[in-house]
């Protein structure tokens, strides 16, 4: 991995987190919360300067920043604190943060489409020598997939990804002329074929995907849809982690993320010198920043997810009781939580490394 490009990595990783806290920021002074501090950067102060009632600072370290609440960590009696401010006002300034980590992964996947093309979409273009009987049973070479076993299917790599995921007889519908077909169930079985080269492999028989030039719109629109297919990959991934299907092993931290962003790097060097390395890592970025957005907002404490829950529980507990929570008892459940994220992130930490190491 070379040294620009974990400059890189870090960058764009501090990018993300600065772009989640202005998002709390922008939304927290919109809604008339006192902000005491927003902070590009971490530790120490390299220059600062206070305007109203916000002092605006630059800071050292690269990595991220931070929106500094009056009455986000404990009560407050000012009236424009962020604990006394109506429940919807919470709400809001909480989910801005991942909202802004989602739109900044949405611009960047339009403008990699842009530069580089939409990727290669679900259009079946024919069959392997020894599954042309697909075809009797109404999939035909030009349909493009829209659905599998009721995924929507987007990108050749949908396809793939879901066709690997399912049995021998899969449910189909597919965009024929324009219009979507319901081909029902289909008897889809692995079994050995000749492949394009001559050589005999596993597979189900069906070969997949088309290049296509976008206008404008259809590249907003493949943005859009890439867009929701990193959050459903996101969401299939902790499903998978929760089911058992995959384990802490095949979990990844800083260290990991950081290492693959950098092998991606060096491959995009290799095929296309500096803009490919650039191109890789900025498409990285996107999947993060996606990522981001997901997961803080599950429903964990440290996270924006927890401190929603927290939000939507007190609102439920005051209308009933007509009294508040005790700020107190929530604080100690947000560093039980915090602390549990953290330990989580070393063991994380420590099976990344081990990976290496072995």
């Amino acid at each position: 991995m070379t040294i620009l490009s974990i400059v890189l990595i870090i960058l764009f990783f501090g990018v993300l987190i600065a772009v989640h806290e202005f998002g709390h920021f922008i939304a927290a002074k919109s809604l008339g919360v006192w902000v005491e501090e927003f902070a590009i950067g971490m530790g120490p102060k390299l220059f600062s300067r206070k305007k109203g009632e916000t002092t605006y600072s630059l800071r050292a370290l690269p990595i991220g920043g931070f929106c500094a609440m009056e009455g986000e960590e404990e009560s407050s009696d000012d009236p424009r604190s962020f604990s006394n401010k109506p429940a919807w006002k919470k709400l809001i300034i909480l989910v801005a943060g991942a909202f802004m980590n989602f739109v900044a992964g949405l611009v960047i996947i339009v403008l990699l489409f842009a530069v580089s093309g939409v990727p290669s979409l679900p259009v079946v273009n024919g069959y392997l020598a020894g599954a042309e009987d697909i075809q009797e049973q109404g999939l035909l070479p030009g349909d493009e997939f829209y659905s599998i076993n009721g995924h929507r299917i987007y990108f050749q790599s949908d396809a793939l990804l879901f066709l690997n995921r399912a049995g021998e007889d899969v449910a189909v519908e597919v965009v024929r002329d324009g219009q979507r077909v319901d081909l029902g169930t289909l008897h889809l079985p692995y079994r050995t074929l000749t492949d394009e080269t001559g050589q005999q492999v596993l597979k189900r028989g069906i070969t997949v995907g088309q290049v296509r030039d976008m206008g404008i719109l259809d590249t907003l629109r493949y943005g859009w849809y890439q867009a929701i297919d990193y959050v459903r990959t996101v969401w299939m991934s902790l499903g998978d982690l929760i089911s058992g299907a995959v384990g802490l092993d095949d979990m990844s931290g800083v260290i990991g993320i950081v290492a693959v962003a950098g092998q991606m790097g060096e491959q995009g060097a290799q095929a296309a010198g500096l803009a490919g390395a650039f191109l890789n890592l900025l498409s990285f970025t996107a999947l993060i920043a996606v990522n981001l957005a997901v997961m803080n907002l599950l429903p964990i404490p440290a996270l924006d997810g927890g401190q929603i829950l927290f939000v939507l529980v007190g609102a439920v507990y005051r209308l009933i009781t007509r009294k508040t929570l005790d700020q107190k008892v929530l604080g100690y459940i947000n560093m039980v939580g915090f602390v549990c994220l953290m330990g989580l992130m070393v063991v994380v930490a420590v099976s990344d490394v081990r990976k290496f190491i072995l």
